[in-house]
């Protein structure tokens, strides 16, 4: 069973995403340039939102996990000295960083202070020796920050515990006799499959480690772009200096920025067994057994973001906020398909057209195409639209929050 949004969205003159020159990004598709809006920074903005909109546990990527999630709580929350703290939390990181078949040889070391010393003496030790920043920021979840703390508390408390105690009990905490123990423990303790938060069970997580659970991705996200062709100018701009107005009578800095208005169509997949899986721990095709309450609610969120949640650099100089004039949503066991293709001969605008109503036309028409060749690629579709729906044929058009309604009640059966 997949979801698919479709969404058309237009922005006035603005630099939603730049390049690495400070740039709008661009990319070639079909017979022209377009500017494009990356997936990872549609993602973010998304995040940012439904971080406020929804109660689940949440994930934060960062390079200062250890030093600020647990090192610092088990200091203030924990009342844990500073430099024991930070020597525990590294014993901790070097653990959960080292490959599973080092960690099995570890755990064979049966004499607690040359286990804590071989520790030490690993890459994955030295490598948090100076400081305990991850090399790349990375995704990982409050539900795992709690685990961890707790793992690392428990033993702390005892009055007879040292570091090399410590060292024991969280190997046996992280593997124990079975790899998946973290996973497990992590359930147990109440935090569901959500280890590394929505984002994680959303949108995946990869990370090196063994012990860490990678997430794979439901919800998958194409990069926006523009139907017709780039059009960008540079707009040159001044800054007067108010206290030097005398002696400066022209400008005391002068720069320039690249901006662009278009049309953006963009496209997500979402596949629901994995995602209900990455929420519950069940396998995917369990998914209509689960209780999706928290998911449809996350889903719903996420649609809603999607059509009204703008990406956007400059946020000060542009106002670059705009909300989707089409919506089509369509649920089904078929494979998903992107409509991009309904683009591929960019659109041309001439006076007095309108370019949106254009939009919507040329992907109605272009879904007709695909489902006269292949047939019925969706069991089922709604749109929301401020425009005309006459290509859309019988598609029915609903009030956006009845269209994520009717949507989400087809997949999920009410």
């Amino acid at each position: 069973m997949f979801l698919q949004m479709h969404s058309l969205t237009s922005f006035h003159a603005s630099l939603l995403n730049r390049d690495d020159a400070g740039l709008a990004k661009r990319i070639p598709f079909g017979d022209a340039q377009r500017l494009r809006v990356s997936s990872q920074c549609l993602k973010r903005h998304w995040t940012e939102c439904l971080r406020k909109e929804i109660s689940l546990p949440a994930g934060t990527r960062t390079r200062h996990f250890f030093s600020r999630a647990i090192s610092e709580r088990l200091i203030d929350e924990k009342n844990i000295e500073r430099e024991v703290a930070d020597e525990a939390t590294k014993i901790l990181a070097a653990l959960i960083f080292m490959k599973l078949k080092d960690l099995k040889k570890l755990h064979k070391e049966k004499d607690q202070e040359k286990l804590l010393e071989k520790i030490r003496k690993t890459d994955s030790y030295k490598k948090f020796d100076t400081d305990l920043q991850m090399d790349q920021p990375a995704l990982l979840g409050k539900p795992e920050a709690d685990f961890l703390i707790k793992l690392i508390s428990k033993e702390l408390s005892e009055p007879t515990s040292d570091l090399s105690c410590l060292a024991a009990h969280l190997l046996e905490g992280l593997i124990g006799q079975n790899e998946k123990n973290i996973d497990a423990m992590l359930r147990q303790a109440g935090h569901g499959n959500l280890y590394a938060g929505f984002e994680g069970a959303l949108f995946g997580r990869f990370v090196t480690s063994d012990i860490l659970a990678r997430s794979d991705a439901a919800v998958h996200v194409a990069h926006a772009f523009t139907v017709h062709p780039v059009a960008t100018e540079v707009d040159y701009f001044t800054v007067v200096d108010d206290l030097n107005r005398e002696e400066e009578t022209g400008a005391a800095h002068a720069g320039e920025m690249e901006l662009g208005g278009g049309l953006f169509y963009e496209y997500i997949a979402v596949d629901i067994p994995l995602l209900v899986s990455n929420f519950t721990a069940c396998k995917p095709e369990a998914w209509r057994e689960q209780d999706a309450s928290d998911i449809k609610n996350t889903l719903r969120a996420l649609l809603e973001a999607i059509a009204t949640v703008s990406p956007g650099a400059k946020l000060g100089a542009t106002a670059p906020y705009a909300r989707a004039d089409f919506a089509l949503f369509e649920s089904g066991p078929q494979q998903p398909r992107s409509l991009a293709n309904a683009y591929l001969q960019a659109l041309q605008f001439r006076s007095g057209d309108d370019p949106m109503q254009q939009a919507v036309d040329a992907l109605g028409k272009h879904l007709q195409a695909v489902d006269g060749m292949y047939g019925a690629t969706a069991e089922q579709r709604v749109a929301a639209t401020t425009k005309q729906g006459a290509a859309l044929g019988d598609i029915p058009l609903r009030p956006l929050d009845s269209a994520i309604d009717e949507t989400l009640n087809a997949i999920f059966r009410g």
